[in-house]
């Protein structure tokens, strides 16, 4: 089970600004069937875009960001993000969340003794961990958290185990 982020910030951008637009054209065409003045003018619009020449700077600027736009909705479709269900080993099709996989993993370092605080960051192939402790002596204090975490790690199998780095600061600098 590998589930990756919705693209719904693309989608829905993309898709209100051609709403607006769709409605924009829709409204002045029609005001002209109507008969009334419309809010913008076919006719200063033909004329503009008729008297615009492709070297000019006007065009060079739109063309190159509507270019960027493109190329931005392209990769986020395309890339893929972060996972958020982390896959786990095993016969079944199952996953964690990445949140709850930080989460058990800080509360593992967090249950070491002379630990005072942890915060975990879990990337693709790597948990970093920055344990603070109060002690002024941390030796042995780093063996000890990643011992805890790959115990725990052992009790969830991830399909793919990460590599961990452990990081240990001493409430008066010593580390």
């Amino acid at each position: 089970m590998k589930r990756r982020p919705r693209r719904s910030t693309p989608a829905t951008l993309t898709a209100v600004v051609l709403l607006a637009a769709c409605a924009l054209v829709a409204v002045v065409a029609i005001q002209m069937i109507v008969g009334e003045t419309p809010w913008v003018s076919y006719r200063a619009v033909a004329d503009a875009l008729h008297n615009a020449h492709w070297n000019d700077l006007v065009p060079a600027i739109a063309g190159g960001v509507a270019a960027l736009l493109g190329l931005i909705l392209l990769l986020a479709a395309i890339l893929p993000g972060k996972l958020t269900v982390l896959p786990l080993d095993g016969d079944l099709d199952s996953g964690a969340s990445r949140r709850s996989y930080r989460s058990t993993l800080r509360t593992a370092a967090s249950t070491v003794d002379g630990v005072s605080g942890a915060k975990l960051t879990v990337k693709r192939r790597k948990v970093t961990t920055k344990v603070s402790t109060g002690r002024t002596n941390t030796e042995g204090l780093a063996e000890a958290v990643r011992a805890a975490l790959e115990h725990r790690l052992d009790q969830v199998s991830p399909a793919l185990r990460p590599k961990l780095k452990i990081k240990v600061q001493a409430a008066r600098g010593e580390s």
